[in-house]
């Protein structure tokens, strides 16, 4: 049993801004329509595409995606359902991961690096410009100023129309504002998964977008038979939409991004939006990271 989804049930969350765009806060994580792994061709293409046109019909205008997802399987995916986009729709991507081989990442954030990956990128999307591109991680091998210098050098050139950042905590955030703006940060984070707890509040004070990567705890929540489990039966509602439902709650600048291969979790990720937690609710499994157990 789940909360049924209505005809955009997304907008029902909410919106928050990157820059000057303003996206709804249910949003899509294109990293499952790759292969087993994150790598290589999905097994079934036709479900890989239906699943991107699915989420734009139920209102999604935020999509996350990396070169590294396939590799450039998931950017290719995407334009092949998507393209020629709506004109809302906004696509985030990321630079600074390779991927010698199934199972492998690797970090490489050099500045001759990340510029090679987006430009990749703008071909394999079939755009002129990235609306937001992210650093996909920090890497000790590169001053982080160098990594972010190159990005603020391609948004100079119009390669990019916004900066973000993804596994950082609020010094490294703090470091990259002094050399560009930037938009959003997106870390793991789950009501189960807090440790970056310090990096959002800094987003918060600042007006930033948070994207949690891994919200529903890599499926686990899902299939929680706890206190999470409970409420949810109570609503009427599946555990996943609850522990979504409480990201939506935890904060305004926070934007989902679970990832799916199938129509039916999407549609049911998706209605997560109209589901309402009581302030005790949310209370109850703020106060506990095993509330979901």
């Amino acid at each position: 049993m789940s909360v049924e989804p209505s005809t955009k049930p997304a907008s029902a969350a909410g919106t928050v801004d990157l820059g000057d765009l303003t996206v709804n806060r249910m949003a899509f994580g294109a990293m499952r329509v790759t292969g087993p792994g994150i790598w290589g061709e999905p097994a079934d293409r036709d479900s890989a595409i239906a699943v991107l046109r699915r989420a734009v019909e139920l209102g999604v205008n935020l999509i996350d995606t990396a070169a590294s997802y396939g590799p450039e399987v998931s950017e290719r995916l995407i334009a092949e359902a998507l393209h020629p986009y709506p004109d809302d729709l906004v696509i985030a991507t990321k630079g600074g991961l390779t991927r010698p081989g199934p199972g492998q990442w690797q970090r490489d954030c050099r500045p001759e690096t990340l510029r090679k990956s987006l430009e990749g990128s703008l071909e394999r999307l079939r755009v002129d410009r990235i609306d937001l591109l992210q650093l996909h991680t920090v890497d000790p091998a590169v001053p982080l100023e160098e990594s972010v210098g190159a990005l603020a050098e391609l948004q100079r050139e119009g390669k990019i129309r916004h900066v973000g950042l993804s596994n950082v905590d609020s010094r490294q955030l703090a470091a990259a504002r002094k050399i560009v703006p930037i938009v959003s940060v997106q870390n793991r984070y789950s009501v189960a998964d807090r440790h970056t707890e310090g990096s959002l509040e800094a987003c918060e004070r600042e007006g930033i977008a948070f994207l949690p990567w891994f919200p529903l705890a890599v499926g686990d929540l899902a299939r929680s038979t706890g206190r999470l489990a409970e409420i949810a039966r109570a609503k009427g509602a599946t555990a996943a939409q609850i522990a979504l439902a409480w990201l939506l709650r935890r904060s305004p600048v926070l934007a989902v991004i679970p990832g799916t291969s199938s129509v039916e979790h999407l549609e049911e990720n998706v209605a997560a939006a109209s589901v309402e937690l009581s302030e005790a609710e949310f209370g109850e499994l703020s106060r506990s990271a095993e509330a979901y157990l």
